[in-house]
This record gives structure tokens, C-alpha cells and sequence, in this order.
């Protein structure tokens, strides 16, 4: 059973696939980042583990299931009873009563009120058993005194020991359903084992993404300042042409058109490499948005091929919401077992057999009430029965109705992995052959552009036709980094239905 206390995270070396893009490659943000260490993808697993709100969050819930299961032992421990009380009482009425005197006459004579007082010190234990039956033990101390005296032991001292057992024979009788409270609350502490599992699997998800979405940022940005220096390039070269009457103005306005246009790209990739670690900070820090994050460095994997049917079998075996499913069809069964019992009749059998005596003090009377000179016992059987049963009756429907319905949920989460496979396999599939065309659309555009330039310089094309060649570079630059991080992130979201995220950066739930 796992029981995610603590998580032990060792993270085996894994690299994500290479950007790589036509030269030149700029793969800083800002120069302060070249004394930055490189950041890894395992080491954002690791601060996620340890410091992600999600699963801090999901920690109490796992808490408060194994704690479930201590209240639901709890209902079989002993109960100890103890209570002590003293009270007197005075009687308002004065009684007569007639006496015959020495000379024979009768004479009325006139009694005194009468007067009790009692103490009374009481110690007892109680405890439910698995059979559903209530054992009992107590002990009594009991001190009266009577004015006048109706007795020869006044006060007297009175002891019992009591020894009582319920059990029914009915409703709430039997081992399974005594001990359902209690296997359901296992259950559920496995089902929140399974919901921390999902949300430990989530967390590897999104961070994989962030990071990948972080490199892209940093990729595009790179892309886009080397846009603005063949710009600026551009616009220099255009100004020393109409110096010399081989450009016009308005070739000139267009370069600096296109400056603007660069560094307003610029502009939009900064802030998008902003927005960007900040996602990744939210997700392996708290309140962390001032660190400094290092290079993501991104290296050449191979891509391993895919299967739908391998896929699907790993995620019904490992999918921790398909599991958690299961377990609360086991749930709601043993729901379904107590209200099935409780539509029975309550028929409870008890019986108590218990030692007494009386003494004039204290130590007397409870060192003698084992001599067995006194003694009770008692059988009794009740029989208790709602009207109709109809309460009971509809709280049964109800259970196999809930039963049924979890059932049915289970059959669509099934259905959903079957859907959420086949779109992840197709992802990786399409994304790997959009990687391989993004890749030589980009090569393509690099030849177009440089055979536009050529063209410009020998005076043969436009400036127009430059800036336009240019703007396709870039953007098929741009389209191939994002091929390349949707093929990353589909990997992620496959890994992630498959459950093999933990296997994969060496993930370990401690019990």
C-alpha cells in the first residue's frame, strides 16, 4: 500500500530533445545569464516535489484518510464509566400511630418525619465487539441510612458486581458487517493514495511542460533578436545604398518599418520569457518569483515509438484514477451489505448475571460481595420493528443505486483512458512527422531568404521581397521550435496516462 508521508525523489538523468535551428543560435535571455547555471528538468521535478501547493494540499487529504481508519477502530475500544452521588431527603408529612399504654389504653402517638440519605460510587467498562454484541462490567457501592431505622443495618452498605452482554441477532449482527466502517476507511486511504499518486503524476506533467514552454520562450526570444540585427543590418545597408543613389526612401522607410516591427517582437518574446518562468516558478517554489533560473539546456533524444495498445495496458495498470475508481466500487458495495442488514428487524438477545451483599461499612460489604450469598441473573430478548421498514427499504435502494452509478463511472473513466490514449498516441505520432516538415520548411526558408538577399544585392529583387523572405524565416524558425515542444509536452501527457512518470525520474511514494 502506498502512503505518501514523504517523498524520495532520485532522479535518474534524463534528456529532453535538442531545439536546434539554423545558425546563428542565441540561447541566452539577457548576458547575466551565461554565470547561471544550467537548470535540468530533474532538478525542477525535485523542488516540485518537495515544495508544490498541489501536493502539500493533497498530503492533509492522505492524513485525514489514515486518520479515518484510527475513528473507525475506535467504535471497538473499551468505554470506562465511573460516576459517584450522595443526596438526603426529609419527608413533609408526619405519620401517627396508635400504641396501647401500660394501663391498656390506647394512645395516639405522634412519629417524627422521616429521613434518607444515600451515597452511591459506581465504576463500570463497556466494549463493542466484532460481532456486533456489547459487553459490560461494573461495580457498585451503595451507603443508606434511615430515620427512623426500618432495618438492623442502619446505615447499610451495599455491594454488586455486574457482568452483562448484547447481542443481536438481527439487524447489525455478523463480521462483515461490523467491520465495514472500518474497510471502508482503508479503502479510502487507498483511494487518497491513489488521488496523491494522480497529483504527484500531474505536478511531472505540468513542470515537464513549463520547462519545455520556458525553452521555447528563450529559443523564440533568441530568434527574435537575431531578427532585429539583421534588421538593423538591413536598415544601415539601405541608408549607405541611397547615399550612394542605389536605394530610394522609401527602401529606407521600409528597413526601418521592419526595426520597429523586430523590436516590437522583441518586446512581445521578453515578456513572453517572463510569463514563462513565472508559470515555472509557481510550480517548483512558493513565492519565489525573484529567482534567478538558470539556461534550459535541451539535447538530442531519441524518440521512442509509441503503441496504443501498450500504452493502454500500462494505464489501466497504473493510471491511479482508474484504480481510485475501482476502490470506491468496493466502497459503495460495503454500503450496499449494511443496508442490506439494516432493512432486517432489530432483534437483540442480552443476558446478565451479577454478585451483591450488604454490610455494615465500606471494606465489609465489597470484600464479601464475591461470597456468592447473594446473587442475580437475567435473560431478556427485544424485538424492535419500524412500521413497514420503509426508511430501511429505501436506504437499500438507494446503496445499489449509488453501486450502480460508480459502476457505470467506472466503465466512462475507462472509456475516457481509451479516448485520452488514442488522442496522445496520435499526438506524438503527428507531432514527430510536424518536427521532421517544420525542420526542412525552416531549411527551405533559410535558402529562400539567403537567395532573395543575394538577389537584392546584385539589384535584382525588392526590398519588399527581402523583409518578406525574412519574416517567413523567422516564422518557420518559430514554427519548428514548437513542433518540437508539442512533441515534448505530448510525450508528457502520454507518460502522464500511463502513469510511468514516477518510473521514469526514479519517483518513490513512501508508506
Amino acid at each position: 500500500m502506498i502512503r505518501p508521508l514523504r517523498l524520495a525523489a532520485s532522479l535518474v538523468l534524463f534528456a529532453p530533445l535538442a531545439f536546434s535551428q539554423p545558425a546563428p543560435s542565441l540561447a541566452k535571455v539577457d548576458p547575466q545569464s551565461s554565470a547561471t547555471p544550467a537548470l535540468t528538468l530533474e532538478e525542477c521535478v525535485a523542488r516540485a516535489l518537495g515544495k508544490n501547493f498541489d501536493l502539500k494540499i493533497q498530503e492533509f487529504d492522505t492524513q485525514n484518510a489514515r486518520d479515518a481508519i484510527t475513528i473507525a477502530q475506535a467504535a471497538y475500544d473499551p468505554t470506562l464509566q465511573a460516576s459517584a452521588s450522595t443526596g438526603k431527603a426529609k419527608s413533609a408529612e408526619q405519620n401517627t400511630t396508635t400504641i396501647i399504654d401500660e394501663n391498656g389504653n390506647p394512645v395516639v402517638v405522634v412519629l417524627p418525619s422521616s429521613r434518607s440519605e444515600g451515597a452511591d460510587i459506581r465504576l463500570g467498562v463497556s466494549q463493542k465487539i466484532v460481532t456486533g454484541a456489547t459487553v459490560s462490567a461494573s461495580g457498585a457501592l451503595d451507603r443508606s441510612k434511615r430515620t427512623p431505622a426500618s432495618s438492623r443495618l442502619n446505615p447499610a452498605y451495599d455491594s454488586d458486581v455486574t457482568l452483562s452482554i448484547n447481542q443481536p441477532l438481527l439487524q447489525g449482527s455478523g463480521l462483515a458487517v461490523n467491520r465495514a466502517a472500518i474497510a471502508r476507511a482503508r479503502i479510502g486511504l487507498t483511494r487518497s493514495e491513489f488521488d496523491f499518486k494522480s497529483a504527484v503524476l500531474s505536478v511531472v506533467r505540468n513542470v515537464e511542460a513549463a520547462y519545455y514552454d520556458l525553452g521555447f520562450a528563450r529559443e523564440q526570444l533568441a530568434v527574435r533578436r537575431f531578427s532585429l540585427q539583421v534588421a538593423e543590418q538591413l536598415f544601415e545597408e539601405n541608408e549607405a545604398k541611397r547615399n550612394t543613389g542605389v536605394a530610394t526612401d522609401l527602401d529606407v522607410l521600409q528597413a526601418e518599418v521592419g526595426v520597429a516591427n523586430a523590436r516590437r517582437n522583441v518586446l512581445l518574446a521578453e515578456q513572453t520569457v517572463r510569463d514563462s518562468e513565472d508559470n515555472l516558478l509557481q510550480l517548483i517554489g512558493q513565492f519565489e518569483f525573484n529567482t534567478t533560473l538558470g539556461d534550459v539546456k535541451f539535447t538530442e533524444q531519441a524518440i521512442p515509438a509509441v503503441s496504443f495498445d501498450e500504452s493502454y495496458q500500462r494505464a489501466l495498470t497504473n493510471a491511479p484514477d482508474y484504480a481510485s475508481a475501482k476502490a470506491a466500487v468496493e466502497q459503495l458495495k460495503l454500503d450496499a451489505r449494511v443496508a442490506k442488514n439494516n432493512t432486517l428487524p432489530a432483534l437483540d438477545l442480552g443476558g446478565a448475571v451479577g454478585l451483591n451483599n450488604r454490610d455494615d461499612s465500606w471494606g465489609d460489604a465489597a470484600q464479601e460481595a464475591f461470597s456468592r450469598d447473594g446473587y442475580s441473573w437475567q435473560v431478556d430478548l427485544t424485538l424492535t420493528v419500524p412500521w413497514g421498514l420503509r426508511a430501511e427499504k429505501a436506504r437499500y435502494r438507494q446503496a445499489l443505486s449509488n453501486l450502480s452509478r460508480q459502476e457505470t463511472l467506472l466503465r466512462a473513466v475507462d472509456q475516457d483512458i481509451v479516448v485520452q490514449v488514442r488522442a496522445a498516441v496520435r499526438a506524438v505520432e503527428t507531432n514527430r512527422e510536424s518536427v521532421d516538415i517544420s525542420a526542412k520548411a525552416t531549411e527551405l526558408s533559410q535558402r529562400q531568404y539567403d537567395l532573395e538577399k543575394a538577389r537584392y544585392d546584385a539589384g535584382l529583387s525588392t526590398f519588399r521581397r527581402v523583409q518578406e523572405a525574412q519574416e517567413d524565416l523567422d516564422n518557420a524558425r518559430v514554427s519548428e521550435l514548437q513542433a518540437k515542444v508539442n512533441l515534448r509536452v505530448a510525450l508528457a501527457d502520454l507518460a502522464r496516462l500511463e502513469g510511468s512518470s514516477l518510473e521514469r525520474y526514479k519517483i518513490t511514494l513512501m508508506q
